[in-house]
């Protein structure tokens, strides 16, 4: 028996490549078949008498049966019988032919439509964001950069790479941020750390790059993949990437950083800045809702602007000098940033000063000279108590717990407690925190919402109550154990006359509201805080070392301190006065927390940032003061 194919095999088998090479191929096979048949009965007609209409030449006839080929229609019955019959084997050839092509431009036209579905086509685009992953993050993201961007002519473009269905990421950003204004968003599907697909989104064209690690899975490993895949493509650019990611793990950085060497990028140890966070504010209510005004882009933020005719002045003269901004810190000529520097520091040509204000636009220079101080109304500085032993109590547990021990060591004074209630698996964890030089920690076991533990532990002896959420757990789940704690805590402290702060981390920012019930001091939204800081990096670069020195214990950071200490309370002063009072002192004034609107969630929960410095306020006992300074 003979293995050799037949023609007809051999042919059919080329036909079958020809057809698999696409819709085109088709096109141009069904092409060649037409042309072949007008030509055939074309020839057939001229060749035989009579077939052919009187007075109808060559060129005449191939017309003819060329457009009843391409359109078929109704023809004259009176042509000669032959020709009618060839007309008719035409037409219904024709008529074969053009429903094989109808089909396979519907095909073809419906496997486009299918791509541009799943979010294949590649985008051209130029200085555009880019943001690699998908988690609930990337919603607050693109909340911020669409506010960043709405005083912006021509507005942004955010290209989004994600592992999901391009339809679904777009109905989903529809629905949690319903108005994007003049920002454009544009949604592909792949894979963020595959060489391939992430250059369906042009990301060596892009003015900055955000990688969002997942929700689940190894975070960091995903992270690391992703930029690998990003900074070793063979179209990589010449010039550095600005990128910003975060990092779970500390062992991690290191590993982030050695891959972007020759880039700009910005890495925020999740664990680090939550737990500096949560630290500084278990100790000075507010002060999470300070970081958030500084942070998004709803009111103000954080800006540097060079001023010539600044130079050759001490920094201390400039805080009284913009009517609209607050002055913070410079950055040098060499790039290095200093918050709060001593006030005789001397401004050098090509310094920076740093501003908290409501635009870029609105840092305006104003007269330097004899601002509206009313001195009579100043206190004078006075030597603050010497801090005594804190009380300290965390009720749950997570990555971050033992860095929020580490970091309220630094805070609090030598012979402090530290009692840890949480589940009996993380006995030995507690162990980790091996640097503590102030404080003592005691650890009790319990299950954290139920009240009798709570009872036992005498909450109303403690200063400060930390409450952190179990990460372990659904991110619902989590925040509904938290808020049963808060419940409790709240019942606790409302029938005790003596006070004590309660700081709670949340997981989920829309569970804030639901928190507000048990009124407490202050929320830290871990996933919230570190969104906020992508995109403000995302916007300017110069933004990671202000952020590193200001969440840092070492320096200036924001504190919260009591109006009295600065000013006459009971009476109108003018926010100049408040910033003269603060650099009295080595500090800088930036706003003010009055205890009036502590409830108030429609005044941003009593925190002022940047208030006009003409504009009066009548301090009243329990306001605070919000200010950098020193320990």
């Amino acid at each position: 028996m003979s293995l050799m194919p037949t023609l007809r095999e051999r042919l059919k088998y080329r036909f079958d490549n020809a057809l698999s090479k696409g819709p085109l191929v088709l096109i141009g096979w069904l092409a060649v078949a037409t042309i072949t048949l007008v030509i055939l009965a074309t020839l057939l007609a001229l060749m035989i008498p009579g077939f052919t209409p009187q007075g109808a030449g060559s060129k005449e006839v191939f017309w003819d049966f060329l457009f009843q080929a391409l359109t078929p229609n109704p023809f004259d019955v009176t042509s000669p019988l032959p020709f009618l019959l060839i007309m008719l084997v035409v037409t219904l050839a024709s008529l074969f032919i053009v429903s094989i092509l109808i089909g396979t431009l519907t095909t073809a036209i419906d496997e486009r439509l299918e791509h541009l579905r799943r979010g294949r086509s590649k985008v051209l685009e130029n200085d555009h964001i880019v943001i690699l992953g998908w988690s609930h993050q990337v919603f607050t993201i693109i909340k911020e950069i669409v506010a960043a961007n709405e005083n912006h002519k021509h507005g942004a473009v955010i290209a989004i790479l994600a592992d999901r269905d391009k339809v679904e990421m777009e109905n989903n950003i529809r629905e949690r941020v319903p108005h994007t204004k003049n920002t454009r968003i544009i949604c592909r599907s792949g894979l963020p750390n595959d060489p391939t697909d992430i250059e369906i989104i042009s990301p060596h064209s892009a003015s900055s790059i955000i990688i969002m690690p997942p929700e689940d899975g190894d975070k960091d490993s995903y992270v690391i993949k992703t930029a690998l895949a990003l900074m070793n493509s063979p179209r990589r650019r010449v010039e550095p990437y600005h990128i910003v990611t975060e990092i779970q793990q500390p062992h991690n950085l290191d590993v982030v950083r050695l891959i972007g060497a020759r880039d700009d990028l910005h890495t925020i140890q999740t664990g680090d800045i939550i737990a500096r966070v949560t630290a500084q504010t278990s100790r000075q209510s507010g002060l999470s809702m300070v970081y958030t005004e500084l942070l998004n882009f709803a009111g103000n933020e954080i800006y540097f602007k060079q001023e010539p005719s600044l130079s050759g002045r001490v920094f201390g003269d400039v805080l009284n000098a913009y009517e609209d901004s607050a002055v913070i810190g410079l950055q040098y000529n060499d790039g290095r940033i200093k918050l709060n520097p001593p006030m005789e520091t001397r401004i050098a040509p090509g310094d920076k000063i740093i501003a908290i204000s409501a635009d870029d636009d609105t840092i305006k220079l104003g007269v330097l000279a004899d601002p509206p101080v009313m001195t009579n109304l100043i206190h004078n500085a006075t030597q603050r108590e010497m801090p005594r032993p804190e009380k300290g109590l965390i009720i749950g547990w997570n990555d971050t717990a033992v860095s929020i021990m580490e970091d309220l060591d630094f805070y609090v004074a030598e012979g402090s407690t530290l009692t840890v209630l949480a589940g009996e698996n993380w006995h030995s964890a507690v162990n980790q925190a091996v640097n503590l030089k102030n404080q003592k920690i005691i650890f009790r076991p319990g299950d954290t919402i139920v009240r009798a533990v709570l009872d036992e532990l005498n909450v109303a002896e403690y200063d400060h109550v930390i409450v952190l959420a179990d990460t372990t757990l659904d991110t619902q789940e989590a925040d509904a154990r938290t808020l049963i704690t808060l419940l409790h805590l709240r019942n606790i402290a409302e029938k005790d006359e003596t006070p004590f702060s309660i700081v709670s981390e949340m997981l989920d920012l829309r569970n804030r509201e639901l928190a507000e019930v048990a009124r407490v001091d202050d929320f830290i939204v871990s996933d919230h805080l570190i969104s906020l800081l992508m995109a403000q990096i995302s916007e300017n670069g110069d933004l990671y070392a202000l952020f590193a020195d200001l969440f840092s214990p070492e320096g200036s950071e924001i504190y919260l301190n009591p109006a009295d200490d600065y000013v006459e309370s009971g009476q109108p002063v003018n926010f100049f006065t408040v910033v003269e009072a603060a650099r009295q002192r080595s500090e800088v004034a930036v706003g003010y927390r009055l205890a009036s609107e502590m409830r108030d969630g429609g005044r941003s929960y009593c925190v002022h940032t940047n208030p006009l410095k003409s504009s009066e306020i009548v301090f009243a006992h329990g306001d605070k003061v919000i200010v950098l300074a020193e320990k």
